[in-house]
């Protein structure tokens, strides 16, 4: 495996996003709606990113500056509202499940859609087997599939904006530095969020922000989860691509679950740890050719 750095690297941020359920899970039962979530951390990290990002303001084209909305947009307000949004309406296994198929979602429309990607086995059979094991992982032993229409309408039109993000993000980093990506992603993110809120205005009163599971959770979410973790990945799709680093998507419920036992009490199953390590070999298959 090439730039082994770069794998662990895009592996440590999903790490961290798997852990940002229950942070979010937390604001959410605290009162807080997903665009109110989404529009905090997204501007606390864009206030971060400033600190170390260079001084130019505009892409080299409108062309250019219109692929950056379209990564704000996707990669950001749309991606997270759905995601959240899904949560409120449908239950949290699938819409767990359902996110988690971004990486097929991504393949699928490179194959389409870029010329020099084709479905070599490694990359179909462990794309497979990691789905298989994050079913497992998701359901940890409770498997009860009801199907909420919106809900899950949702949680699939998280999953393909998250795709649409992975390939737009590649065709762009050959030409502009991680910072000036993640930082464009952020102010466009913010701006496609705002006119949310003129259908669910905000509600969340200002005086619950001194509540430590508020402000400890935002923090968390907006310097780490956003911050960091924007920045790392739009390295880690620079320097291995995007079907590669997407296909560590599937990582993501392991941490989940695992944080779940130990926050939340949740117990993790015999099926929990056999999907953990169906994961392990999918995702190892699946990017051996990279």
């Amino acid at each position: 495996m090439k730039n082994i750095w770069y794998h662990l690297l895009a592996i440590m941020t999903i790490a961290i996003w798997g852990v940002t359920f229950i942070n979010t899970k937390v604001l959410l039962q605290n009162g807080m709606q997903p665009t109110e979530i989404f529009l905090l951390r997204f501007i606390v990290a864009y206030l971060c990113i400033w600190t170390i990002s260079p001084k130019k303001l505009w892409a080299e084209s409108l062309a250019d500056e219109a692929l950056f909305l379209i990564l704000g947009w996707v990669g950001g307000s749309l991606y997270f509202v759905t995601e959240n949004t899904a949560l409120e309406l449908s239950y949290a296994n699938n819409v767990s499940f359902i996110v988690c198929t971004a990486p097929l979602i991504t393949m699928f429309l490179a194959i389409i859609f870029v010329r020099n990607v084709k479905a070599t086995l490694p990359l179909v059979a462990g794309s497979l087997v990691a789905l298989l094991g994050v079913g497992m992982v998701v359901y940890n032993g409770h498997f009860v599939l009801q199907l909420n229409p919106i809900g899950d309408i949702l949680a699939l039109a998280a999953a393909l904006s998250w795709a649409i993000y992975s390939l737009v993000i590649k065709k762009v980093s050959s030409r502009y530095s991680a910072t000036f990506i993640t930082r464009k992603v952020f102010f466009y993110g913010i701006l496609t969020v705002l006119p949310m809120f003129l259908i669910r205005p905000w509600q969340f009163p200002i005086e619950k922000f001194i509540l430590p599971a508020v402000w400890m959770n935002l923090i968390f979410l907006s310097v780490v989860a956003s911050f960091l973790c924007f920045l790392w990945w739009s390295v880690a799709v620079k320097k291995i691509g995007a079907l590669p680093t997407s296909n560590y998507v599937y990582l993501n419920p392991i941490t989940t679950i695992i944080a779940s036992a130990l926050f939340l009490e949740e117990p993790m199953t015999l099926m929990a740890y056999i999907g953990s390590g169906l994961i392990l070999l999918g995702v190892f298959v699946a990017n051996s050719d990279f």
